[in-house]
């Protein structure tokens, strides 16, 4: 675990800790995403008043308007983090869009994805043959299972997020190349009776590193119907 990228959240920066997470490397700083920022909100601005008929007090609003892509508080939109991912010939693609629904079948045949809602960016992401959620809201990196990796994209869907696949070579990483020689191994769950009244406690994301996938899917999926009963009758 030591090998791989964390940034930890500082602020409300996590677009620039997921877009670092997400390359294992510190790439983007938010000087740098301010600059697309910008450039995004002029081309926007330029597109809309590039027109005949444009009235001097409709252009005026127009940039005026504060920018769509960014904020004070260190947010950045979607376009942006799409953007800043092209200059490693990387793309985003919303998972649920018909382009993608073969990511959308089967999730561990992808190389990452990105997820928001509201205001936080994170990644989730595959180095050497396993999966990581880089959430720079956790102490450190969590490890998926191939099995539970489509129940965790499942739950995010159910509280909110928009989750994005993201598609391309990423670069690779020290953290990459351990993993393929020397894939993270867990350690075991706890066998004793507090021990599993403290697993089934948990919320279902705790459940990255547990060995026995059956038993993590069955407790995930009797979470997410306990936590989101209405979804049964859809």
């Amino acid at each position: 675990m030591d090998a791989i990228y964390h940034e930890r959240q500082q602020g409300q920066l996590c677009a620039q800790h997921c877009l670092n997470n997400l390359l294992q490397g510190p790439y983007f700083n938010p000087v740098g995403l301010s600059e697309i920022a910008h450039r995004l909100d002029e081309k926007e601005k330029s597109h809309l008043t590039d027109r005949e008929d444009i009235s001097l007090v409709e252009m005026t609003k127009i940039l005026e308007q504060p920018s769509s892509n960014m904020d004070d508080s260190g947010f950045f939109s979607v376009q942006v983090i799409s953007e800043a991912l092209k200059v490693w010939d990387l793309e985003l693609h919303p998972l649920l869009s018909a382009r993608m629904s073969h990511a959308a079948e089967n999730p561990v045949d992808q190389n990452a994805f990105i997820c928001n809602h509201e205001l936080h960016w994170f990644a989730v992401r595959k180095l050497g043959r396993q999966w990581f959620d880089l959430d720079s809201l956790k102490k450190s990196p969590l490890h998926i299972t191939d099995t539970y990796l489509s129940l965790f994209l499942a739950q995010l869907r159910a509280e909110g997020y928009s989750i994005f696949v993201v598609t391309g070579i990423l670069p690779t990483s020290e953290a990459d190349q351990l993993l393929s020689l020397i894939p993270y191994e867990p350690p075991p769950p706890p066998h004793s009776s507090e021990g599993k009244a403290a697993r089934v406690s948990k919320s279902p994301q705790d459940f990255d590193s547990i060995e026995d996938e059956d038993l993590a899917e069955a407790i995930a999926l009797s979470l997410v119907e306990s936590r989101f009963p209405d979804d049964k009758s859809k």
